[in-house]
């Protein structure tokens, strides 16, 4: 069985095994054990609520049960920018226009901004090869939202997830080497690597603060912006259908997009439900009406856990295996939250 769970200290190690596989764009999972190591710790202080609130960094992984595996990572930011500058591009719209030409044109326009300061972040979603199968990745990407459903008044209104922006089959950001190699004058994988250890002052100390033309970039860097690396294809589309959208906010190396919602717009937080669970009879499985999958955690901040069930919240109960009961490390009487897996077309 697959369960997603709060992340523990001793689950370090396997995570820098999996930050090795992850590759480059993606700042908040660095194969850096000191960057990791401290990315745990306000972690496990985040799930026992001793740090302020918007400091916490919530890190869930899944664990494989059978053979006691980490097979994947995701984690949701409390809040960005509050400590250090947190960067996007804005894509604007500049109109020139002369009467006695007859000419009339509207220009894209990329401007440095800080308008994303202060929302807590979707993140650092990786689901290890061989898992990449089934429901899996749904299962790793949902939970989070579930997690926000039952605990909203830890977040801030507004949801964000920067997606991994486009690179060619070499690794090669086409956008960077059209834009950001002029001025940073340093590889995208050393940019990368600075950023995701807190070092963005060179950002504002390099880039240039007026608007950028994007008529005046390469025409492969141009094509780029706004599209996520083809890895990522799957995990925008589930984002989407949780209720984030792409509002004209670039990464400022890569444009890849980022994506925003309001948390009360959620999917999770307007259509999961709670329900008590029933006691384990094999008579009632055997009886149970096949449903669709159903996303189901238990409600315990500080040992947060969430599965994939065939089981259905019915009439405010729901009959869960004993095995399942176990994963979520509940019982008989206590209260789970539950969301069906895929969003009904007319929620989408």
């Amino acid at each position: 069985m697959l369960v997603v769970r709060a992340i523990q200290e001793h689950d370090l190690d396997a995570l820098y095994t999996m930050a090795t596989q992850v590759g480059s764009g993606m700042t908040t999972l660095k194969p850096d054990m000191k960057m990791l190591g401290d990315r745990v710790e306000i972690a496990c202080a985040s799930f026992a609520e001793t740090i302020a609130p918007e400091k916490r960094d919530y890190m869930f992984v899944m664990e494989d049960t059978v053979n006691q595996r980490i097979a994947g990572v995701c984690a949701i930011k409390a809040a960005v920018g509050l400590e250090e500058p947190f960067y996007n591009y804005r894509i604007g719209t500049l109109v020139h226009s002369s009467r006695e030409l007859k000419v009339f044109t509207r220009m894209e326009t990329l401007y440095l901004s800080n308008d994303l300061t202060g929302s807590s972040e979707l993140c650092s979603l990786f689901l290890a090869p061989d898992y990449r199968k089934g429901n899996n990745g749904k299962l790793l990407s949902k939970c989070r939202f579930l997690f926000i459903s039952q605990f909203p008044h830890l977040f801030t209104q507004k949801m964000i997830a920067e997606m991994r922006g486009y690179q060619d089959d070499n690794g090669r950001s086409p956008f960077y080497e059209g834009l950001g190699r002029h001025f940073f004058k340093m590889e995208f994988d050393d940019v990368d690597a600075l950023t995701a250890v807190g070092k963005k002052s060179f950002i504002a100390e390099l880039m240039p603060r007026q608007p950028l033309y994007v008529a005046y970039l390469p025409k492969e860097a141009q094509d780029v912006v706004g599209q996520v690396h083809k890895s990522t294809v799957p995990a925008r589309r589930l984002l989407e259908q949780e209720g984030m959208h792409y509002e004209g906010y670039v990464d400022i190396f890569d444009a890849g997009p980022v994506l925003q919602g309001r948390v009360s717009e959620l999917r999770a937080v307007r259509d999961s439900v709670l329900a008590v669970v029933d006691p384990d009879t094999d008579m009632t499985h055997a009886c149970a009406p096949q449903s669709e999958p159903t996303l189901v955690s238990n409600t315990d901040l500080r040992d947060f856990r969430m599965i994939l069930s065939e089981a259905a919240a019915v009439n405010g109960h729901i009959d869960l295996s004993t095995e399942e009961q176990q994963a979520l490390r509940c019982r008989t009487g206590d209260t789970v939250r539950t969301l069906t897996l895929n969003a009904r077309k007319n929620n989408v």
